[in-house]
């Protein structure tokens, strides 16, 4: 009991037994070092990529952009003026497109040479000169007059195109080459019987009525193809020049052909046009040796 006494009065005066304090949970030491190390390193993770960590990495983009970068103050000139360059030639070809139809009847000059190429490429050739061709059409927004239907003017137009085409599909058009001539329109005659809408499809229907010491004479209906009606008919007489037309069909079938006999209608028209010729000439004090061309 007196040990057991003496052990408590020596805890009880600080002796090798005393009481432990209690322990920081945050010793005084350690928020020095845990600053010094974040301080160290927010300091090496900003000198990482400039020291031996980052030395490796970072050269690399520079070294791939300095190409780029010197090229960039020649290569921005030479983009401007090749765009400048681009921009120029779309305006000059929307200019020289406007003059074209502006100053020229563009349409036309393109869709003869068409038709004749379409003619002699894509169909097969027609032996028979006295033979009916077609040529499809519609009626377009740009051929209506006031009124709303095909302008009277369209249908000679058409005519034209559905006339080339036909002789350049049987043949007339090469044998006029090959012999140094050509043929131009002289005199032509419409008679409009009924009128075509907007949007209306139709035939122009071609064929070679004969020919005389001087011209062929062809004839183009134009066929609605709602219901077969004959809308309208144009005669024309093509003069040729630099030959005639029997040593063109001469040519063409390798022998001479005697010219059919042409519709009484058709002679009633012929004769009025050489009697339109002579009083003209008369008008004109021209004698009767001179010939229309």
């Amino acid at each position: 009991m007196g040990r057991t006494t003496e052990s408590r009065g020596g805890a009880g005066r600080g002796s090798s037994l005393r009481r432990p304090r209690p322990r920081a949970l945050f010793p005084l030491s350690r928020p020095r070092e845990v600053v010094r190390s974040g301080r160290a390193a927010l300091a090496g993770s900003q000198a990482g990529p400039r020291g031996a960590g980052g030395s490796a990495r970072a050269p690399a983009p520079r070294a791939q952009l300095a190409p780029v970068l010197r090229a960039s103050p020649r290569a921005a000139p030479a983009a401007a003026a090749a765009a400048a360059a681009m921009l120029g030639l779309l305006v000059a070809v929307l200019a020289l497109a406007l003059a074209y139809f502006a100053l020229l009847d563009g349409w036309y000059l393109v869709r003869v040479p068409c038709a004749v190429l379409r003619a002699r490429l894509l169909q097969p050739r027609v032996r028979d000169l006295l033979a009916e061709q077609s040529y499809a059409g519609r009626v377009l927004p740009s051929d209506l007059d006031l009124l709303l239907h095909m302008n009277n003017a369209r249908y000679l137009r058409e005519a034209d195109v559905a006339r080339a085409a036909h002789l350049a599909r049987c043949g007339v058009l090469g044998a006029l080459r090959s012999l140094g001539a050509r043929a131009v329109l002289a005199a032509s005659c419409a008679r409009y019987r009924r009128s075509l809408r907007l949007l209306e499809p139709f035939e122009v229907r071609t064929r070679l009525l004969g020919w005389d010491d001087r011209a062929f004479y062809l004839e183009a209906r134009f066929i609605s193809l709602r219901d077969g009606f004959v809308c309208a008919l144009v005669r024309s007489r093509q003069h040729v020049l630099g030959t005639s037309p029997e040593r063109v069909v001469q040519h063409l079938c390798k022998r001479r052909v005697e010219p059919p006999e042409l519709p009484e209608d058709l002679q009633h028209w012929i004769a009025y046009n050489e009697a339109s010729s002579q009083l003209l000439r008369a008008e004109s004090g021209l004698s009767d040796v001179v010939k229309d061309e």
